[in-house]
């Protein structure tokens, strides 16, 4: 695992333990991707965590998703690059919804290290 990694996952767990939800921790941490000022980052994710409030699709899906459409320049492959994040997730995790992410015990830190490092990975593959 390469430096620039680990230095993203850890930024997007800080992001989290100083109280922003997935969304927003994952999408403030991909900044140098997106081009996002991080207040700009955090105000278009806040209301994505928790499902988007509903339980529903996971907050670090929705930020990895929200980073890749920023920071992929061929908008006709952002949609097949957001089933692949998705797809990530559900191979990883075996669900994609936060009710049941949660009901699983899985952290939502190690969702948003795998949604961080799923877009910095991609993000070093393309360039």
């Amino acid at each position: 695992m390469g430096v620039m990694i680990v230095g993203i996952r850890e930024d997007a767990v800080r992001f989290h333990q100083q109280g922003c939800n997935c969304a927003q921790s994952v999408l403030a941490a991909c900044g140098k991707y997106t081009g996002l000022e991080q207040q700009t980052a955090l105000s278009v994710a806040a209301g994505f965590g928790g499902g988007v409030r509903s339980g529903e699709i996971c907050g670090a899906i929705s930020g990895a998703v929200m980073a890749i459409g920023m920071a992929e320049p061929d908008k006709r492959k952002v949609a097949a690059l957001a089933r692949q994040c998705v797809d990530s997730f559900r191979q990883e995790f075996g669900c994609v919804r936060c009710l049941e992410l949660k009901q699983n015990r899985v952290s939502c830190d190690r969702l948003i290290e795998f949604g961080a490092q799923f877009v910095d990975e991609l993000m070093n593959e393309n360039k």
